[in-house]
């Protein structure tokens, strides 16, 4: 683990904590910790704070404390010495960055011991002196230097051997979660899901290329839909009765509309007497759910009132500003709103269009070829590959985010990862025979498999071989969030670390 981090830069360190703040918990390397120096940092130690109860949180009620020589101090230790040297460690972001990873690490530390305690595990005593006197600061000419060793008090020896006691203890566990055998049948499918790899040409179309002229004709089919009117209502929450009553006492003149709306009607339009402005006939079909009602008062004139209808769980009437105007595709403003919703509520006209697009292009392909049919529909064809078959990006081989179609953002490419119909279309299409075409965001993919690469042996043994490491570090990378997120633990980290390292927070 001492490696991973020193290949760490101070970036790479804040930008992993801000990603996941259960931290990556790195492969146990034995003994690791324990033939590290005892040296801390002083700068990074809260000053005058040298008595202070450090404890950021408990696992299973074991506390987990910061404590010069414990794990967690001497890891807190090392990840300062493996930065100092790239980033300022009296930096606060570094600092806090640091302090974190170290109670994870320890946390996780003090998780493995308890569960391992829980199981009644020990390590017999006779094993931990073997290998406490094969510590490299011990030996001298290759050998166990007894007066090396009795150089150490009694009370830093007794220290050194608990913490070897402890090491041994999580390798034990470790092994032990590492051990379950995997499957031959599920390691030979993972190996042949990259025995077959194939490299691709495609070319997209843009869903958002749909034309004006399209635009203009579901206008001319749907015209009603973009009739325009200028509404005010009222809205009253406490009986269609009382509603009733309101509309009534507006019609013979006893209160005026406006001032009922400001001082009565319980919606967002109240401050402006009710004004809901101009409306399309579309935008109404939120406001007035009901088709008959909304018939109804598309049908009034100027200044006329609609009944009280059911609105949400209240009551609504209506008045008729501006009675209801056809209108003018000329207009762009019109036209606008237009290609808003079919942008926002028939996308699927548009990827029609573009499906239309590309089979055409496929038509044209199959009889002249891929790239030139994609200069003649005034596309680019883009090359990538080889892809094995690896449907949702499984990181033991290449995934499809590897490469890049230029048209696709980073998100398309990784939710084209599980896209079956992509994955079919790859595979299952024969050899320079264009794909049907596949929506992915705001493309419409046509894909040529070009050229098949079968793998050899030697490729395909080394996953096999590889596939067990690959599940235990999987497995491995789980294990920080699962203790830090599990209810036995009880993470205390925020508020012990702003009380003794930030106390202006706190006033």
């Amino acid at each position: 683990m001492a490696d991973k981090e020193k290949d760490a830069s101070s970036s790479e360190i804040v930008r992993r904590f801000k990603q996941n703040p259960a931290l990556f918990i790195g492969t146990v390397i034995v003994l690791v910790l324990v033939t590290v120096s005892f040296v801390l940092v002083p700068a990074i130690v809260p000053n005058n704070r040298g008595n202070a109860d450090l404890t950021f949180g408990y696992y299973n009620k074991a506390p987990i404390s910061w404590v010069p020589g414990n794990f967690f101090a001497q890891y807190q230790d090392m990840l300062i010495r493996n930065n100092r040297n790239r980033v300022d460690i009296n930096d606060f972001q570094i600092q806090l960055t640091i302090w974190r990873q170290a109670f994870e690490v320890a946390a996780v530390h003090t998780a493995i011991l308890q569960e391992m305690k829980k199981s009644n595990y020990s390590i017999p005593a006779r094993i931990v002196d073997r290998e406490v006197a094969r510590l490299p600061q011990f030996q001298h000419n290759g050998r166990f230097s007894s007066a090396l060793y009795n150089q150490m008090s009694d009370t830093e020896r007794l220290i050194l051997w608990r913490q070897v006691q402890d090491e041994l203890i999580k390798i034990q566990y470790y092994n032990d979660l590492f051990s379950i055998v995997t499957p031959s049948g599920e390691t030979e499918f993972m190996a042949n899901m990259t025995s077959v790899m194939r490299n691709f040409q495609a070319v997209s179309f843009p869903v958002d290329n749909y034309p004006d002229s399209e635009y203009r004709a579901f206008a001319a089919e749907n015209a009603g839909m973009f009739n325009s009117i200028h509404l005010s209502r009222i809205v009253i929450s406490s009986s269609e009765r009382e509603a009733a009553k309101i509309l009534n006492s507006i019609k013979d003149g006893t209160s005026s509309f406006e001032d009922t709306a400001k001082n009565q009607s319980h919606d967002s339009l109240a401050d402006r007497g009710g004004d809901m402005g101009i409306k399309y006939v579309f935008e109404l079909e939120q406001e007035i759910p009901n088709a008959a009602d909304r018939e109804k008062i598309l049908g009034l004139g100027r200044g006329e009132y609609s009944n009280v209808i059911k609105f949400n769980d209240m009551w609504a009437f209506f008045r008729v500003e501006e009675e209801v105007k056809h209108p003018d595709f000329e207009d762009t403003a019109v036209m606008d709103r237009v290609k808003y919703y079919v942008r926002s509520y028939r996308r699927g006209l548009m990827e029609n269009w573009a499906i239309a697009q590309a089979n055409e292009f496929r038509a044209n392909a199959e009889t002249s070829g891929f790239s030139y049919a994609a200069v003649t529909a005034g596309e680019e064809a883009h090359e990538f590959g080889p892809l094995p078959l690896n449907f949702g990006s499984v990181d033991l081989f290449a995934g499809i985010e590897y490469y890049n179609i230029p048209e696709l953002s980073s998100q398309d490419m990784t939710n084209l990862s599980q896209n079956e119909k992509f994955w079919k279309a790859a595979f299952l299409s024969e050899i320079n025979v264009p794909s049907e075409p596949i929506v992915q965001g705001n493309r419409v993919l046509v894909i040529l498999p070009a050229e098949q690469i079968e793998t050899d042996e030697e490729q395909l043994e080394m996953i096999r071989s590889g596939y067990s490491d690959w599940i235990s570090n999987l497995t491995e990378g789980m294990l920080g969030p699962y203790f830090i997120k599990s209810p036995k633990m009880e993470d205390n980290f925020w508020d012990v670390y702003y009380r003794f390292f930030m106390p202006s927070f706190n006033n």
